[in-house]
């Protein structure tokens, strides 16, 4: 159908011309109300970015000679932000000359990773980065 005809059918129908494919031989072309048609569309993408889900990043900090009650609670911390779907930084603070334990401290690290094993799991084993000691947990797809 040529341009022209297509215009006077859309005008007569009282709805716009949409151009779907410009880049086929010949250019594919709808009869649509166009405001209607980019209403649709901003109410799917809202929908999907309803169910998208936004992973965030807790942060965990402690020392290497971190008494045991304060590393329980730093374990019972990790499970909570494991549970609700976030990822957990466990960030290791070394001061002064503690960084000549980083074993110790990555044995600390080790021990909070196997302590909440079952919903979540290692992203990034413990790395020294200048001053501190670095492991990321993400949770677990079936938990």
């Amino acid at each position: 159908m040529s341009l022209r005809d297509a215009l006077q059918l859309a005008q007569e129908r009282h709805v716009d011309l949409v151009e779907v494919s410009p880049t086929a031989k010949p250019p594919v072309c709808r009869l649509m109300d166009y405001g209607k048609y980019k209403y649709e569309q901003a109410k799917r993408d809202r929908e999907s970015r309803k169910k998208q889900k936004v992973v965030n990043v807790k942060e965990l900090k402690m020392r290497p000679a971190i008494e045991e009650h304060d590393f329980d609670v730093k374990v019972k911390n990790a499970r909570r932000f494991l549970e609700d779907g976030d990822k957990v930084k466990c960030t290791m603070v070394f001061r002064g000359r503690e960084i000549v334990h980083a074993s110790l401290a990555q044995q600390t690290l080790t021990r909070l990773a196997d302590l909440v094993s079952d919903i979540g799991a290692v992203e990034r084993a413990p790395r020294v980065e200048g001053r501190t000691m670095i492991m990321i947990l993400a949770p677990k797809k079936g938990a």
